[in-house]
Formats: C-alpha cells, sequence, structure tokens
C-alpha cells in the first residue's frame, strides 16, 4: 500500500502513529510524510532550527519512512494563512503520491495548527478528486487529551505495535528537542502507558489507537 502521514509539526508522526508506520515499513508497503510547518526565529533559537532536519532524517531512517515533504508553513500560525493555500499545498502532496492510506490529525487538538490541518487535509481528500480507501485519524500526546473536552478522541480502530514499538520509542528519542521529561504527556513514560492503555482496551500488548473518518471497499 501506499501510506500518508500528514503531520502538523514534527514528532507528531511519531506520536500519533510511529509504531504503525513502522509495521507498515517492515510489511513493505511505501510511506511517505508530509509535515506542514516549520519553527523560526526568534520564536526558535538558530540551534535548534538546524538540528531540525538531522532529527527528521533519523526518524525517517528509524520508522523506514520513504520521502518526506516539507510545506513550510509558519508553526503556530497557521491561523494567519488562507484556508484555500492551505488546502491546496496538501493537496499537491496527495495529488503527486495517490495514497491508498491516509493519517491525519485528530479535529479536537488543543493546537490549533492540528485542527487546520485535519479539516484541510480533509477536503484534499475528498472521494469525488482522490481514490483514497481509508482516512484515519491519530491522537497526539499533548494535543488530543487536551482538546477532549470539546470533542473527545474515541477511537475505532487499533494497530498492534507490541512487535514495533521499539522503533517508536527510538524514533521519539531521536526528537531529542522535543522529548520532555515525565510527567510531561511527550516523554517515554506516558508514551508507553498510552501504548499500554490503548493495547488493553483491543486485548493487545501495545497498540495505537485511530478513528476511522471514511474506509471505501471496492
Amino acid at each position: 500500500m501506499r501510506i500518508l502521514i500528514v503531520a502538523p509539526h514534527p514528532d507528531d508522526e511519531v506520536l500519533g502513529c510511529g509504531g504503525t508506520i513502522a509495521k507498515y515499513a517492515e510489511r513493505g508497503d511505501e510511506l511517505n510524510l508530509c509535515i506542514v510547518t516549520k519553527a523560526y526565529t526568534p520564536d526558535w533559537s538558530e540551534g535548534f532550527i538546524r538540528k531540525r532536519p538531522r532529527e527528521i532524517a533519523r526518524v525517517n531512517e528509524i520508522l523506514g519512512i520513504a520521502k518526506t515533504s516539507f510545506l513550510d508553513f509558519p508553526t503556530a500560525r497557521l491561523d494567519t494563512i488562507p484556508q484555500k493555500e492551505l488546502i491546496q499545498a496538501i493537496a499537491n502532496v496527495v495529488n503527486e503520491f495517490k495514497p491508498s492510506v491516509l493519517f491525519i490529525p485528530h479535529k479536537g487538538d488543543l493546537h490549533r495548527d492540528h485542527r487546520l490541518v485535519c479539516e484541510a487535509s480533509l477536503v484534499a481528500a475528498r472521494p469525488a478528486t482522490q481514490r483514497i480507501r481509508k482516512v484515519l485519524s491519530y491522537e497526539t500526546l499533548s494535543e488530543t487529551e487536551w482538546g477532549a473536552a470539546v470533542v473527545p478522541f474515541v477511537p475505532n480502530v487499533y494497530v498492534d505495535i507490541s512487535e514495533t514499538y521499539k522503533q517508536k520509542k527510538e524514533a521519539l528519542t531521536a526528537y531529542e528537542s522535543e522529548l520532555r521529561r515525565d510527567p510531561h504527556p511527550r516523554s517515554l513514560k506516558v508514551m508507553a502507558a498510552l501504548a499500554k492503555k490503548r493495547g488493553s482496551e483491543a486485548g493487545l500488548e501495545r497498540a495505537e489507537a485511530f478513528m476511522l473518518i471514511r474506509e471505501i471497499e471496492e
């Protein structure tokens, strides 16, 4: 299969579906990643910005991501970008890659970048223009749970990542600039706890959970 993951920011793909990405890569599927935003000075240091490409390249190597598209919109400022421009940029990636499966952020995430990317991705993936067989939304620690009071994340698809959790953990560790200490949600300990909790919901050792938005059987 051809699988596209749309991530508002680097590390969202790991937190949301890192183990699933690694699982698909191991079985021979083609994985592409679309990172929508980038950091900028003075809000982020030049050192942070210089380190970012190395972190992303390392994560891609760990998870088996074949290609990454960078849209380079400003982080935490997607609400200043015309909606049509964001939709078209994501649609260009979708049109080029032609995925059969699409992963996007949850529409209820606290970070507005996530919500805007979700909406734009759904427009870019409309069945009238694309033949995407399955669209799923993923949960992102530190964003999905903090927006749950408004739009809860109610998973109905579980992927067993018992055998690929080690790659997910290694990938998050590679995002050194994003990793935090427990009890922060973007810590290794909390990520491990969520994997165990989602696994327990489906009778698995560890799992990642998703909300199925659309599935087309042919």
